[in-house]
């Protein structure tokens, strides 16, 4: 039976609802406990454990151990993506929004610092952003997003997937002591990279790899903004990511337009 075949039978609410309750524990943690990973990252962040934990649970209850075991697998399934040439839009999507609101902060006279790039530094952050996403996207693209598609459609589906993902950051956001025009702004860039992203899930054989990939180009391209991210404006990331959505829905459309003939 193939993950296809399985996704109906699933039900993205009963699994909304599993990671809420898997997340409180942590977001309570690190109300109570303060503290940060890295800078502007509080402990309350290690919530990213429990979108994989619960999908890798409703698998089991539906299919057992092979339930779980094929949805581990697709953290890796990094074959799916024919041609290669799709690793270019995976990769670069993100950064290039970055290069982008750097370019365009410079112009408007922000005093943004020249941005560092430690080798070494980099590999171990892109590491670290790997696993966390890894966490993240077992659940919202391994196990959630097939089944909101079949319900709702591409577009739908992704603005769905994508507030819902924006929602459960919001803990760690006011943890960080973010204001709420700054998380207002930066859920705007979250839905519209969701739509990127199921976007090129869908045209990369449904790989959760390759949007595990996506989502650590996100997060690296904010710790990599200077100084650690302390520069990164959510506004203007929002909108340029909301216009490359925007684009991308355009496309889509006009596909499904000349694919019904």
């Amino acid at each position: 039976m193939s993950d296809t075949d399985i996704a109906p039978q699933r039900s993205p609410p009963v699994f909304f609802l599993l990671v809420l309750a898997l997340a409180i524990p942590f977001w309570a943690y690190g109300a109570i406990a303060g503290g940060e990973l890295m800078p502007g990252l509080p402990v309350a962040a290690l919530w990213f454990v429990c979108p994989g934990l619960a999908a890798m649970l409703l698998s089991y209850r539906e299919r057992g151990l092979a339930g779980a075991g094929s949805l581990l697998k697709r953290a890796f399934d990094f074959k799916r993506i024919k041609p290669g040439i799709w690793y270019a839009p995976i990769l670069l999507v993100a950064p290039v929004v970055a290069v982008l609101s750097f370019v365009v902060l410079r112009l408007a006279g922000t005093p943004v610092p020249a941005p560092q790039f430690p080798v070494l530094g980099v590999l171990g952050l892109s590491v670290i952003f790997f696993i966390a996403a890894t966490g993240e996207e077992l659940g919202w693209s391994g196990y959630a997003i097939d089944p909101m598609q079949t319900k709702w459609g591409p577009l739908r589906a992704s603005l769905m997937l994508g507030a819902v993902w924006a929602i459960f950051h919001y803990p760690a956001l006011m943890e960080a002591h973010r204001p709420l025009m700054w998380i207002a702004s930066w859920s705007l860039g979250t839905v519209a990279t969701r739509v990127i992203m199921v976007w090129l899930y869908s045209r990369t054989g449904r790989s959760v790899f390759g949007v595990t990939l996506v989502h650590m180009t996100v997060n690296l391209s904010w710790r990599l903004f200077p100084v650690h991210g302390s520069y990164f404006d959510p506004r203007l990331n929002g909108i340029i990511m909301a216009v490359a959505a925007m684009g991308i829905a355009m496309i889509g459309t006009t596909q499904a337009r000349d694919e019904r003939g």
